[in-house]
């Protein structure tokens, strides 16, 4: 395939080429796409898959999103704020577990100001001086994500969610803004973090055009992690009977991603592994070179819902890391204990 070729060798394919290689389900374009982006990551990554450290630390969440089960008006969800010291102590059994990056992934809580992810920066990166330290916390001031940054945060991850107009404005209500998305993705690069951005596939009302626009705005931003993992939904939402997002052409996005970012951090998402008992695997085998086991207390694990079954147990728990190592070594990856920098990042 010529687009193959051109991918190869490193140019962008037209909107055209890529529709044509999102809509072509044939188990020859899969394979030749996953055979691809497989190789690419070898050639860059090698046999190394990157593990990081996930706490959750609130479900309390200001926002609205309509997708997303722990939007502020669901008075089913049971809330829980994880004190400062909890999240410490999932970290100091983290790093006794091999982590040596930790991901503080919340809700935008209104009752935690900057002083909490401050405080929990610092006594980590003062403990443990060898980790990176990753947010996952919503939409924060330029001075605030200054602030944290010279505190000792290394990495942000923050989904873009959609770039088209249309599809954003389904997925939320119309006091968020997507400009306010993106003004934080501008302030993080300016400010030199390490900048993880995505979108979910199978979202409602999303098109093969819109997918397309996702990754044109990637082309722009050049994040350094791609966040991707199918849409599922949740039972309190208003997308609640919505079909979950298809995983052939997760796997195949996944796939294009890999070619097109080819140093990118790219994570095997719990979505991923939700929709699939393989998800996981298939992830890896697709260009994935990072997976996120859960790390939070057990109480926080089964209240973070964002979506419906996911995950919490099993390879999905970071007590289990051990049998994870076990599943990718059938494939020949392997876990390394490592902060897992992206290519080209300072190693110091």
């Amino acid at each position: 395939m010529d687009i193959l070729k051109n991918l190869r060798e490193g140019y962008s394919p037209s909107n055209e080429e890529l529709y044509n290689l999102l809509k072509d389900n044939s188990k020859e374009t899969n394979k030749a796409l996953q055979e691809l982006a497989f190789e690419i990551c070898e050639k860059y990554y090698e046999d190394k898959i990157f593990i990081r450290g996930l706490i959750e630390y609130s479900n309390y969440c200001e926002e609205n999103c309509l997708y997303c089960g722990i939007q502020k008006s669901n008075l089913q969800v049971e809330r829980f704020r994880l004190k400062a010291s909890e999240v410490l102590d999932s970290a100091r059994n983290g790093y006794r577990l091999g982590f040596r990056t930790f991901v503080l992934q919340g809700g935008e809580d209104p009752g935690l100001k900057d002083d909490y992810f401050l405080e929990i920066i610092k006594s980590i990166k003062e403990s443990y001086p060898d980790t990176r330290i990753t947010l996952s916390i919503g939409k924060r001031s330029y001075e605030s994500l200054k602030k944290m940054k010279e505190a000792g945060a290394d990495r942000f991850l923050l989904r873009h969610e959609a770039a088209s107009d249309r599809c954003f404005s389904s997925l939320h209500p119309s006091s968020q803004l997507k400009e306010d998305r993106f003004r934080v993705l501008k302030d993080l690069k300016d400010l030199g973090y390490i900048t993880g951005s995505g979108f979910m596939v199978g979202a409602p009302f999303q098109g093969v055009e819109d997918i397309i626009e996702d990754i044109r705005f990637l082309e722009k931003l050049r994040p350094e992690m791609i966040g991707i993992g199918p849409f599922i939904p949740q039972e309190d939402t208003v997308f609640k009977t919505y079909p979950h997002g298809d995983l052939n052409l997760t796997l195949r996005i996944l796939s294009i991603l890999r070619i097109m970012f080819p140093k990118s951090l790219i994570p095997a998402t719990t979505a991923l592994n939700t929709i699939s008992e393989e998800g996981r695997i298939l992830g890896i085998l697709h260009g994935c070179n990072v997976v996120m086991p859960n790390i939070s207390p057990e109480f926080a694990r089964e209240n973070y819902k964002l979506y419906d079954k996911k995950k919490t147990t099993n390879l999905e728990a970071g007590e289990y890391i051990g049998n994870l190592g076990i599943e990718l070594n059938k494939i020949g990856k392997k876990i390394v204990i490592d902060r897992g920098d992206p290519i080209g990042e300072k190693n110091d």
